[in-house]
């Protein structure tokens, strides 16, 4: 490992002394640095079990933390020049362990296990998760059970028709639901079944074979499930599920705030790009909110990645935490003397493990492809695509495991407005992001053989990512644009894209103002003094409730993105005249409005059939109620008030034999 000539890019922070055999007969230089106490970043990954053991038994105050420069960086073909890779590396490494850890929630499992499957191999499998399990068997098929002398958990038919919840309060429904009979002999017998059989349990093992009980079954905590015919795969089912009882803390990936939600307004339906984006099932629509099922939520962040208003937000990491990872990876490579960085994003184990496959079989990462381990590339949206560009990237490679391939639309929209950005700027070129799902090293290595060329911005800027998600994005989209000399004022994108203006066709806009109590962003404003309509650009969303909510239908939508300081002011999108109501003079309405309504129902109506009732429509609410008292004063009129019945009176109407109406009546 060859750091000369960028030694000084490590700084004081990041000083550290070159070792070949840490793990071995350089101990003592590991040991001296623990003692010291702080922060100790050691990199090497192989060997931190070891690191972190020899540190227990010391007792000893430091904070480990472990990074990989080897598969990564210095095993490869071009190994010998990646010093500048491996300073960005041990950067990025001091980041990570400054970002806000995420928040958690504790599950409780009881071990209340419900196994459902096949036969033979679901008795088997419920046998052995007795030991440490408490099981409940419920069989689907069961020709070629033998039952054993002892029995020691209750054996059930039925077949799996709903399953609710995660790990620790799994709900379950069974149809064909019936307890086996104690005197079955060669063959499981049971009571007669009935449907829509309800229970609660802490974990599911499916062993049937079929079709997945929940959605994304390979995200939901405590839902085991195998092929019956794998006794691999099985065995290694029964070893996970076996572990699963105590308390757990899993964390919370998504965080949302109903006061900027666009999803709906007085029962009509804007934005629903989280939900369509969600393949866990985790989120759902209750009473015009998301409500987010935390238990079944997997981290996958494409809720949060197309979310256009930050209601829904990442907290595996922050947004501003990974924003600050990216741009100082880009950062310190760039200082180091390096030159065309590719950024490498990767779900951490799928992405290290083809990693280390391309470095101790092939020829490794090349020195300019930085890799980020992060949770889910789903999670990246257009605001982290956009600052790896601006931070100097030259292109970007996302990688995903093959099996999560039907995950990936949200990201290829996400890819897609950048993209449009991009060339909307005057950026055009191929393979400037590529998204592979694949196992393959050879495949990773086949991507970084293609031409590269260069961005053609001015020069690479940093920005402090602070603020809600549009504010980030808006800002980084504003400094691409900076360093774009050529690039236009106003760059179309495609219809998904949560940027745009709106056109109100004003010949048929009456400014009932429905639009504007239905705006989320506050994008649309109103005039408390005359009627009038006013639009923010760069808060509109493009949700689309205010085309929905429209009675006139004379909204329309245009996706692009404004660079021009207009943009962030109001702009008149729609304005009249003020009616004066006829009799009082005071404001009441618009013109056109009162005209058009006169033009409907004057003459037209049978409650508008003489002149006065037609110049009603041209008054104020007040004037408009004094006109019809006036029209007829014995409208009020009804008659004197009835004298009060007293306990006398009906003593007195007894006493005289009369009914208590003839009695008031005398």
């Amino acid at each position: 490992m060859d750091l000369s000539g960028v030694g000084d890019a490590l700084g004081p922070d990041l000083a550290a002394p070159v070792c070949t055999e840490l793990c071995r007969g350089e101990m003592d230089r590991y040991e001296a640095a623990v003692r010291e106490g702080g922060r100790l970043l050691v990199a090497c990954t192989q060997e931190a079990p070891l690191f972190t053991e020899v540190a227990d038994d010391m007792d000893a105050p430091a904070e480990l933390s472990f990074v990989n420069i080897r598969e990564t960086a210095g095993w490869g073909a071009a190994g010998g020049s990646a010093g500048a890779k491996i300073l960005a590396l041990l950067a990025d490494a001091q980041a990570r362990a400054d970002q806000t850890p995420t928040p958690v929630r504790e599950v409780e499992s009881d071990g209340l296990c419900l196994v459902y499957g096949k036969g033979q191999t679901a008795l088997d499998a419920a046998f052995s998760l007795e030991d440490t399990l408490s099981v409940t068997l419920v069989l689907c098929d069961w020709e070629d059970v033998v039952l054993p002398a002892i029995l020691p958990f209750p054996v059930y038919s039925g077949r799996l028709k709903r399953v609710g919840g995660s790990l620790g309060r799994f709900d379950v429904t069974l149809d064909g639901y019936a307890e086996m009979l104690p005197s079955s002999r060669q063959s499981p017998e049971f009571q007669l079944p009935r449907d829509g059989a309800k229970a609660s349990c802490s974990l599911v093992v499916d062993l049937s074979g079929g079709e997945a009980a929940v959605t994304a079954p390979q995200k939901r905590d405590g839902y085991f499930r195998a092929d019956p015919a794998d006794r691999a795969a099985v065995e290694r089912l029964m070893r996970a599920a076996s572990q699963m009882v105590g308390t757990f803390e899993k964390p919370i990936y998504v965080n949302y705030n109903p006061d900027i939600c666009a999803h709906t307004h007085a029962g009509k339906t804007g934005c629903s790009k989280c939900l369509d984006a969600c393949p866990a099932g985790a989120l759902t629509s209750l009473d015009g909110k998301i409500a987010v099922d935390t238990g079944i939520c997997g981290g996958c962040g494409s809720c949060s990645a197309t979310c256009p208003t930050g209601a829904i937000t990442y907290q595996h990491p922050a947004r501003n935490d990974l924003l600050e990872r990216i741009q100082i990876l880009l950062g310190a490579y760039r200082d180091a003397g390096g030159a065309q960085p590719v950024l490498l994003l990767h779900e951490a184990n799928h992405g290290s493990n083809v990693i280390n496959a391309m470095a101790r079989f092939g020829d490794g990462l090349p020195a300019n492809v930085l890799p980020l381990p992060v949770h889910a590339v789903t999670a990246i949206g257009h605001d982290g695509l956009m600052t790896a560009f601006m931070a100097g990237a030259a292109r970007i490679v996302l990688l995903s495991p093959p099996e999560k391939r039907h995950e990936l639309v949200p990201l290829e929209t996400e890819i897609a407005l950048t993209e449009a950005l991009l060339s909307g700027m005057g950026h055009m070129g191929s393979n400037r992001i590529t998204l592979l799902a694949a196992t393959d090293p050879d495949d990773l290595a086949a991507v970084f053989m293609s031409p590269l060329s260069p961005l053609g911005l001015s020069g690479p800027a940093r920005i402090l990512p602070v603020g809600g998600k549009r504010d980030v994005a808006r800002m980084v989209i504003g400094a691409v644009h900076k360093a774009s000399p050529a690039a236009p004022a106003v760059v179309p994108l495609p219809g998904t894209a949560p940027y745009g203006r709106i056109h109100i066709d004003s010949a048929g806009c009456t400014l009932c103002l429905s639009c504007v109590s239905a705006c989320p962003a506050g994008a649309l404003l109103d005039n408390p003094d005359r009627p009038q309509v006013s639009f923010i650009e760069s808060a509109c969303v493009q949700c689309g409730l205010c085309q929905t909510t429209c009675p006139e239908r004379v909204i329309t939508l245009e996706p692009r993105f404004n660079t021009l300081p207009d943009a962030m002011r109001p702009s008149i999108l729609k304005e009249d005249e003020p009616a004066a109501c006829i009799s009082c003079g005071k404001p009441f309405g618009t013109k056109a409005t009162v005209s058009r309504i006169k033009e409907k129902l004057a003459g037209k109506h049978h409650m508008f059939r003489s002149d006065l009732q037609i110049q009603m429509i041209e008054m104020c609410d007040d004037c408009r109620i004094q006109a019809q008292w006036d029209a007829n004063p014995d409208l009020g009129n009804v008659g004197g008030r009835p004298k009060p019945r007293t306990t006398e009176d009906y003593l007195d109407a007894e006493k005289r034999g009369l009914s208590m109406d003839d009695f008031l009546k005398n």
